[in-house]
């Protein structure tokens, strides 16, 4: 049923009584999302990593060996260069082979050692990144859980998958390669620094030379480039979100032929993502060609003014240490070229996270219930006084609402679409505030309830039917799991299911597909009532209860629902007016008040509100 308040671009929520108004709050939003704090996001990723703590120091520590065994290699290197001499008597080259053996043997070593090393490195670095991007799904997870119902409303449920598992990957790949690698470059970079500076302070003051200006060019390039990686995250959340809207609604999308119509609108999208994902990889891509020729400009810088200061001799330079300086010019710059060359899936990662802490930082449902109240002493009774509510602002839908229900009554509520029929029920179970008003069960105002409470007092049966992918028997018991199997075959008796569930190959055992796809409509709903039953609530609330289900079998339900709407109090949304003409009362809604309260015959009686309903459906016209 649809009272014309929810938002057209939400899917239902667990449980869909969502807002029924069109909307646009969600497209709204990602048009006007602006780029978040870096400084504060990569801290946040810090405060993740460190959880960890034994495998990151583990990692930290491996990582420096591997890059003290990386450094020393040029070292012995240029030593054994060096064993190379020009005898000055005779002009001809000796060879110290005992102390050249050693230290090759030195270099194999090492060679083995670093790249033992590095192996283990890789191993850390993976568990650390797993264990990072674990965190963060549950705790992504659990915020979901937590948000108001407003929340899911609003926003698209493709576009919040897409952070749950895109963006939580992009995370993933940060943390075991560009982070980890980029910590192992600082070390690098400091180290070969050393060493230069050990060799020839004046070949690295040449070397230095080029260093501003990697700076100015990745600097300048990373702001310019950052842009596309947050929009491309963007325009790739609003791509998931189009798949599972047209996924989910398939049924309606050809039933109005409009096939055509959604292929269009997701290749707007697929395109905007192909040119905004190219002109990220283009732009991401052209920084590692310019700092390679940077470093090989340096390169040139280096040899040439350490063959000057030989030639000279100046600085005590030789041959070794010219390789090695060469060697060490190159580790000086090669950290600075691979993290340019990271850039981009560093910046990927930046926007994915800002996107998922963005979720985390939105405001969780509120419950500030502290009373204690125990179910078994609540009676039902129900007061609504002066209810306002707007989905939307200065958009009202309750305007100053008062209903009182009596403990046990069956009480329908009617009106024409977009008059706030379910509304009520949203606010009454506190899926959305108030703006002003109170609502009272006993006297008690509800925000006074825990929500858990509050909830488990409640029974819904909704028109369009929530079931899960798990066993007949586990989603009859989801309201009331440690029930016993007797009472569960008790409560699907009373709602009329146990007969087509008896006459399935695996009984109570059998598994649901998706939303339960595997079953007809009808037989889902007898699952839904058997649910209600089962969780044997004070207060049970029925959205067009037996809407989907043949004539034959809601007699059956009505039936049923006569003894459990016994010593309840029973609200009762309903469009068909035939199945509520025995309510205690019936409760017209107009413009967001109460026009008309009385039963059937009172009613018709009037010839007012109820009356033109009644007769226009009668008469088999819309309403």
């Amino acid at each position: 049923m649809n009272n014309g308040n929810k938002p057209s671009n939400a899917t239902p929520p667990v449980i869909p009584l969502g807002p029924r108004r069109g909307g646009g709050p969600m497209s709204a939003r990602l048009n006007a999302e602006k780029p978040k704090n870096a400084k504060k996001t990569v801290a946040r990723l810090l405060h993740y990593i460190g959880r960890s703590g034994v495998v990151l120091i583990s990692l930290l520590v491996i990582m420096v060996l591997v890059t003290v065994a990386e450094l020393l290699g040029p070292f012995f290197q240029a030593k054994a260069i060096d064993t190379i001499a020009k005898d000055e008597i005779t002009g001809r080259l000796t060879v110290d082979l005992a102390a050249m053996q050693g230290y090759l043997v030195m270099m194999a070593v090492i060679f083995v050692c670093s790249a033992t090393l590095s192996y283990f490195q890789g191993i850390l670095a993976a568990h650390l990144s797993q264990r990072t991007v674990r965190a963060m799904r549950n705790d992504l997870f659990r915020k979901i859980s937590r948000l108001p119902i407003r929340y899911t409303d609003t926003h698209r449920h493709g576009d919040i998958m897409s952070r749950m598992t895109n963006d939580v990957e992009n995370v993933s790949n940060a943390v075991s390669q560009s982070i980890t690698s980029l910590f192992s470059c600082v070390l690098t970079l400091l180290g070969a620094l050393v060493m230069m500076l050990y060799y020839s302070p004046v070949m690295t003051l040449i070397a230095m030379v080029t260093i501003p200006v990697s700076i100015l060019v990745s600097s300048k390039l990373g702001k310019f480039m950052r842009k596309y990686f947050v929009r491309q995250q963007k325009l790739l959340g609003q791509l998931n979100g189009q798949v599972e809207e047209t996924v989910t609604s398939y049924k309606t999308v050809v039933a109005y032929g409009k096939e055509s119509e959604s292929v269009e609108k997701f290749g707007v999208i697929s395109s905007q993502l192909r040119a905004c994902a190219v002109s990220a990889k283009v732009w991401g891509s052209i920084m590692g060609p310019i700092m390679n020729f940077i470093g090989n400009l340096q390169y040139v810088m280096i040899a040439a003014t350490g063959g000057w200061l030989m030639i000279a001799g100046k600085g005590g330079i030789s041959i070794g240490s010219i390789q090695a300086m060469l060697q060490y010019s190159k580790k000086f710059t090669r950290p600075i070229n691979q993290i340019a060359n990271q850039y981009s899936g560093i910046l990927t990662a930046l926007a994915g996270a800002e996107r998922i802490f963005e979720i985390m930082d939105s405001a969780e449902e509120i419950d500030e219930g502290k009373r204690e109240v125990s179910i078994a002493e609540l009676c039902g009774e129900i007061v609504f006084r002066d209810i306002h509510f707007g989905y939307v602002e200065d958009e009202p839908v309750l305007k100053g609402l008062n209903l009182t229900v009596k403990p046990g009554q069956k009480i329908a509520i009617v009106g024409a679409t977009g008059s706030g029929k379910t509304t009520v029920v949203n606010l009454l179970t506190r899926f959305y505030e108030l703006d002003s008003g109170s609502i009272t069960i006993d006297g008690i105002d509800i925000t006074e309830i825990p929500k858990a409470t509050l909830r488990r007092a409640i029974a819904i049966v909704l028109q369009d039917t929530v079931l899960f992918s798990d066993t007949i028997a586990n989603n009859i018991k989801y309201g009331h799991p440690e029930a016993s199997d007797e009472r569960m075959r008790a409560a699907t008796a009373t709602a009329k299911a146990d007969e087509f569930i008896e006459r399935l190959p695996d009984g109570y055992n059998t598994l649901l597909a998706e939303s339960g796809s595997n079953l007809s409509q009808g037989q889902r709903q007898l699952l839904a009532i058997a649910r209600a039953v089962l969780a044997d609530p004070k207060i049970l609330i029925l959205d067009e209860a037996t809407s989907n289900v043949d004539t034959r079998t809601e007699m059956h339900i009505q039936q049923a629902m006569v003894a459990l709407m016994k010593n309840r109090t029973s609200l009762i949304i309903a469009h068909r007016l035939s199945t509520i003409r025995d309510a205690d009362v019936i409760v017209v809604l107009r413009d967001g008040v109460v026009a008309e309260a009385g039963d059937h015959e009172t009613l018709l009686a009037l010839g007012g509100e109820y009356s033109k309903l009644y007769q226009n459906q009668f008469a088999g016209l819309s309403t």
